[in-house]
């Protein structure tokens, strides 16, 4: 195969990745071990990341030797493809939210219950400890997100810089997506709209958050996974199962910000749908859950 043609195929592999990274629920690092190239991304992140450090301190030899170690060929076209589907589907997906609030929150539902699915499958084992933390966790964020006011509407640059770096350590993370991590932060309508209006003062803090976070934390989430893998799987459950509170489509949908009017509509408040309200955000939800589903099956059928 070509280099160009390579190139095309790495720009394919993160358009992919990026239409998952943009819903929450569907996990980046789920499209990247389903395409095969979950190591190879991890390797070149961590590379990066320990280039990155070494500049900091001054070591600019140091850093530009490890720097060459990255798979430059294969990680700037898949960023590029990132970018790319992220800035497409940044506006329509805004628009449903505000538009189609209980439909979307129905989809966003089957896509984490499907997400929880296949997390759960994955710890060798279920002892009561992991069990119990899983069910701490998620109580604690049930209730905690019952105290949500909302969404964010006017974050300052600190919450902007903190928000890339917890989301972006999703794309690490194969059982969680970073825009599930926005919208329990309430930042994840905020970051949509910066996208699609290209505010490019609070992309820019937000894109200083993430590469700082993947420089803290991508080495320090690598130790805990390869030490206390199920144990730190189960507490991912368990935000995973807590946050369904705030995709419970009714009666709001997932809290979003009326543009037109600045009204914050919150997603945390529960309710029960009539007769009529039920069948499209359920019929998204179950959709949603047999694609995500079935991609996983297809994934654990690689040899």
């Amino acid at each position: 195969m070509t280099g160009y043609r390579r190139a095309a195929v790495h720009l394919l592999r993160g358009l992919s990745m990026g239409a998952a990274d943009v819903v929450p629920g569907v996990s980046g690092g789920t499209i990247a071990l389903l395409l095969g190239i979950y190591d190879r991304l991890i390797g070149s992140i961590r590379e990066g990341s320990r280039a990155l450090g070494l500049l900091i301190r001054g070591d600019l030899r140091g850093s530009l030797a490890r720097a060459g170690s990255v798979e430059w060929t294969f990680l700037l076209p898949l960023l590029a493809g990132v970018a790319v589907a992220v800035t497409a589907l940044a506006g329509p997906i805004e628009a449903g939210l505000a538009d189609h609030p209980q439909p979307m929150a129905g989809l966003f539902l089957g896509l984490v219950l499907a997400s929880i699915v296949i997390a759960w499958r994955i710890p060798g084992s279920w002892t009561p400890g992991r069990m119990g933390l899983t069910a701490v966790v998620a109580m604690v964020l049930f209730m905690a997100l019952g105290w949500q006011t909302g969404p964010v509407t006017n974050p300052s640059a600190p919450a902007l810089f903190a928000s890339g770096a917890v989301a972006i350590c999703a794309m690490i993370l194969p059982g969680i997506s970073g825009a599930f991590l926005l919208l329990m932060l309430g930042m994840y309508g905020h970051v949509l709209g910066a996208v699609d209006d290209r505010l490019f003062g609070d992309l820019a803090l937000f894109g200083l958050g993430a590469i700082a976070g993947l420089a803290m934390f991508s080495t320090l989430l690598g130790r805990l996974l390869e030490r206390h893998h199920d144990l730190v799987l189960a507490a991912l459950i368990g935000l995973m199962v807590g946050s369904l509170r705030v995709l419970w489509p009714w009666p709001n949908g997932v809290g979003v910000i009326n543009r037109e009017s600045s009204e914050v509509v919150s997603g945390s408040a529960l309710g029960w749908p009539s007769a009529t309200e039920f069948q499209v955000p359920l019929l998204l939800a179950v959709s949603a859950m047999a694609i995500v589903l079935g991609l996983d099956s297809l994934s654990r059928r690689r040899p």
